[in-house]
């Protein structure tokens, strides 16, 4: 019987998880001298590059003094906690990295919650010791006592803990005698991390990932609870409403290095891939086809955020994009379903329309930004959060905010985010930061980080995680100004925007097309505004020199997929295609717009 250790990584975003097991592959030799690999290798979708994020976990070994480690990756934030609870079960351990300026986060303390529940030994690796202003003390401490508040046992208290630097490569158990490798963190996995024990029995194997192979489907990836499986051996798939399928294994792979190799068989304690099997779903079981006894099945947090998804139906539809048919949508959000578990798809009496839950702007805008990418157009209209009656009263999602923010504008975040119903909880000094802690309605923080961003210069460093269900805080004030339409359909000129800038900011510049009905800008007072921004000057046969002025303009203000989503209102939608982001109102006409607002102050 091999020597394994299983271990998750977990760390809040930009934590240096990705970079540390960078590290742990170059250290382990996995790569021949004449192999080159970029930073970040496990990393590898561009959304994950571009944004510097992990949004799918990835199984990867290695091998250390005949020890062989499976190391998992896990997302680091809060939205994509439906990948983290599952990839838990597979571990033994868990690898804590937190800052050592920043100390643990609350997307830290979400996982490290669910890793503890779970019973995990964790290691605590306090990273980024070479950067100023660093405290790795008083973060040990910190996390020392967040760990205790998560009602961990004396066992899990009892963590090692080391100091380094990813990126330099080092680890160390004191942060002031630098090495140079970080050997000192495989030891100290194979030392701490229990092995993984081996069951006698009838075979067990929870299925807590998927993948996806053109040559032979689906691929069930889990980790062996109990007793061995076979290449080719008939088994029973328990399903979630009990009912049992008879399968056989077609081919067992295990993780070695960053791929995956065939073996005859795979015993339990292992982490394996399994082909050949039809119809299973995440949380099913692969059990004995004589006696199958399921395993429990992983509950998932559940989504707190809803959107409407639409087909494109702009005058500007199918210029840029390859699927845009209604089936085409359809097909793709269920298709997403399969594998990311904590995103719900739900159809409307509307066949070109679906409601889609999701745990936060970022996990809906991520699912978005991955379909105009593959060649999709579509619609979305304003994130909802979803309300629960619980005894008889309404309640909303809260989530709870932490703010770092320069000490002279603190005073500013407090005052946006009361506005929207938070409360503060803690205030203290951090460094020379002002650290903020609040508790606010999830439907608060729809389009506050732009507003923190701009009150700040940019210099807020702002988290959130969600908490619980409380009564309804009351109403929340929007977006106070209104939007600048557009009345004409065609590029627009120079001249025009020039003559309208005072009425308020633009988002096209200038030769740009735009549609009648489509949000050109935003409005310096609270009303919505209708403009025609194609005219051009009228010239005549003799001009004065000098009469022209200089057209200055200022730029166009350009949103971000988030930004979008964040910034429009109910009455409005916003169209995504492989190119291009533009807002538009719901209905294009303003007859149309006028008679629907009439008739919603009647109801």
């Amino acid at each position: 019987m091999q020597n394994i250790r299983n271990i998750a990584i977990i760390a809040h975003v930009d934590h240096g998880k990705t970079t540390l097991v960078d590290k742990i592959i170059h250290a382990s030799k996995l790569f021949a001298d004449h192999q080159h690999f970029d930073d970040l290798i496990l990393d590898n979708n561009d959304l994950e590059r571009e944004r510097g994020i992990t949004i799918v976990s990835k199984n990867v070994s290695v091998r250390y003094k005949d020890v062989k480690i499976n190391i998992i990756d896990t997302p680091g934030h809060a939205d994509f906690g439906g990948e983290v609870e599952r990839v838990l079960k597979m571990a033994d351990g868990v690898l804590l990295l937190v800052d050592a300026f920043e100390g643990a986060m609350p997307q830290t303390r979400f996982v490290l919650g669910k890793a503890i529940q779970l019973g995990l030994k964790p290691i605590v690796v306090v990273n980024k010791v070479d950067k100023e202003n660093c405290r790795p003390d008083e973060v040990h401490e910190q996390v020392f006592d967040l760990m205790f508040n998560l009602e961990a046992t004396e066992d899990q208290l009892d963590f090692t803990t080391l100091y380094g630097s990813s990126k330099q490569g080092w680890m160390s158990t004191d942060w002031t005698q630098p090495t140079d490798n970080i050997t000192p963190l495989l030891d100290a996995i194979i030392d701490v991390i229990p092995a993984a024990p081996y069951r006698e029995g009838s075979p067990q194997m929870q299925i807590t990932s998927l993948d996806y192979s053109s040559f032979v489907g689906r691929i069930a990836i889990g980790r062996v609870h109990r007793g061995t499986l076979k290449e080719g051996m008939p088994i029973a798939l328990c399903k979630a409403d009990g009912t049992i399928k008879k399968g056989k294994i077609a081919e067992l792979q295990v993780f070695e290095g960053l791929g995956r190799k065939s073996v005859p068989e795979v015993s339990a304690g292992e982490i394996c891939a399994v082909t050949g099997i039809e119809g299973f779903d995440i949380g099913d079981t692969i059990a004995d086809a004589e006696n199958p006894e399921p395993l429990a099945r992983i509950s998932i947090d559940e989504p707190t955020m809803n959107m409407l998804f639409t087909i494109n139906n702009s005058p500007f539809f199918g210029k840029e994009g390859k699927f845009v048919t209604s089936r085409h949508l359809r097909d793709r959000l269920f298709k997403e379903t399969e594998k990311n578990l904590a995103l719900r798809v739900q159809e409307t009496d509307r066949e070109d329309t679906f409601l889609v839950f999701g745990r936060g702007i970022l996990h809906l805008s991520v699912l978005i930004e991955t379909m105009r990418r593959e060649g999709y157009e579509l619609q979305v209209g304003q994130p909802q959060v979803i309300y629960k009656e619980i005894d008889g009263v309404r309640c909303e999602p809260i989530e709870h905010m932490v703010v770092d923010v320069p000490e002279e504008t603190a005073g500013k975040v407090i005052e946006l985010v009361t506005q929207r119903k938070g409360e503060l909880t803690i205030m203290e000094p951090k460094g020379d930061l002002q650290h903020l802690e609040f508790n606010i309605p999830a439907r608060g923080l729809i389009g506050l980080r732009n507003n923190v961003l701009t009150a700040t210069a940019g210099e807020a460093i702002m988290n959130h995680r969600f908490m619980a269900y409380e009564p309804h805080k009351g109403n929340i004030p929007g977006r106070i100004n209104g939007s600048i339409i557009s009345m004409e359909q065609g590029p627009g000129t120079a001249y025009s925007i020039d003559k309208l800038q005072d009425r308020g900011v633009f988002f096209v510049d200038p030769g740009v097309d735009v549609y009648m009905g489509q949000v050109i800008g935003e409005h310096s007072r609270q009303n919505d505004i209708t403009v025609n921004i194609q005219k051009g000057k009228k010239l005549t046969n003799m001009r004065a020199s000098g009469s022209d002025n200089n057209v200055k303009i200022a730029p166009a203000k350009k949103f971000s997929l988030e930004e979008a989503m964040e910034y429009i209102q109910k009455d409005e939608l916003l169209e995504v295609t492989p190119k291009s982001i533009r807002m538009r109102k719901i209905y294009l006409d303003e007859n149309e717009r006028n008679r629907m607002s009439k008739k919603e102050e009647v109801v």
